[in-house]
């Protein structure tokens, strides 16, 4: 089966936006401004990406508003919104957890959780993430939007990578 991968980058303390909803934050300290970090070949790795409506909505109002940045990849956002699908997002309206174990049963490469934190909780609390591969950014916000909500219980995970560039930390880890 497909490996569904949750690829993302928080703060130091948690959060994956500030408190207005910002990501200019989302950088290096400045020591290797050049290194180019995990995200290429990652993306390669991947044919899908999961998306909630308010990481799309922030991809197409202020992140890359003139392209769609996955126009490779096929694209699945879920909302409550009645939305026609184009020709690079196909929008849902069912349950991303349900979704999820359909597709990842198809042929394929892994396939990505983008975000955001509700898309998250869901397939946290169906133990539908089996790769957690966070890259932890130099700054600590103090509030906004955490990656992870309180859970009814512990997932037990196993590192199995971890690299540095530009003050970033990524660590993969694996579900036991």
């Amino acid at each position: 089966m497909r490996k569904v991968v949750l690829y993302i980058a928080m703060s130091l303390d948690g959060y994956i936006a500030d408190a207005g909803h910002g990501v200019g934050w989302l950088r290096g300290d400045g020591s290797e401004p050049d290194a180019p970090g995990s995200y290429s070949d990652f993306y390669e790795s991947v044919d899908t990406v999961i998306l909630g409506w308010n990481t799309y909505y922030q991809i197409v109002t202020e992140l890359s508003p003139d392209e769609w940045p996955y126009k490779e990849k096929r694209s699945f956002v879920f909302t409550h919104r009645r939305m026609d699908d184009s020709e690079y997002v196909a929008f849902r309206n069912t349950d991303v957890r349900e979704f999820i174990e359909e597709i990842r049963r198809l042929p394929g490469k892994r396939i990505w959780v983008c975000g955001g934190a509700n898309i998250v909780d869901q397939l946290l609390r169906s133990n539908s993430i089996d790769v957690f591969h966070i890259a932890i950014v130099p700054t600590i916000l103090g509030g906004g939007i955490r990656l992870f909500e309180r859970l009814n219980r512990k997932i037990d995970l196993k590192q199995t990578a971890v690299s540095t560039y530009n003050g970033i930390t990524e660590v993969v880890y694996e579900c036991l």
